[in-house]
C-alpha cells in the first residue's frame, strides 16, 4: 500500500498556509479529511492507498478568508493516480491568482 501527504505554501504571504482543510476522495467516495498544520503540513493523510485515482480537494476560499486576501480559486482538486508502492507527496503553491501543484518526495 502507498501513504499520502501534503504541504500547502502561501507564496503570496511568504509562509505555510495553515489551518487549509483537505479531502480525499478516490471517485465520489470521501476517504480522508484534515486541515494543514502550523507549517502548512498534513504529514499523513492516507496510510494506506490502494491502486487508483484520487483527488484532492483543497478549501481555498475559507484560508483566504481566514488571512484576508480576496482570491480567484475558492477550491483547488487535483486528481492523481497511485500506480505503485511508495509514498506520494502533492504540494500546493498558493497565491491570490494561481496555484501550482507537483509531485514531491
Amino acid at each position: 500500500m502507498s501513504s499520502l501527504s501534503t504541504h500547502v505554501l502561501d507564496t503570496a504571504l511568504g509562509r505555510p498556509a495553515q489551518n487549509v482543510q483537505v479531502r480525499l476522495y478516490r471517485g465520489d467516495v470521501l476517504e480522508a479529511t484534515g486541515a494543514t498544520d502550523d507549517d502548512g503540513r498534513i504529514g499523513e493523510l492516507a496510510p494506506a492507498l490502494e491502486h487508483g485515482t484520487y483527488r484532492l480537494w483543497f478549501d481555498v476560499a475559507a484560508y483566504a478568508e481566514s488571512t484576508g486576501q480576496d482570491i480567484f480559486f475558492p477550491e483547488v482538486s487535483v486528481t492523481f493516480t497511485v500506480a505503485d508502492e511508495r509514498h506520494y507527496h502533492v504540494p500546493l503553491l498558493l497565491s491570490p491568482f494561481a496555484f501550482s501543484t507537483y509531485r514531491g518526495s
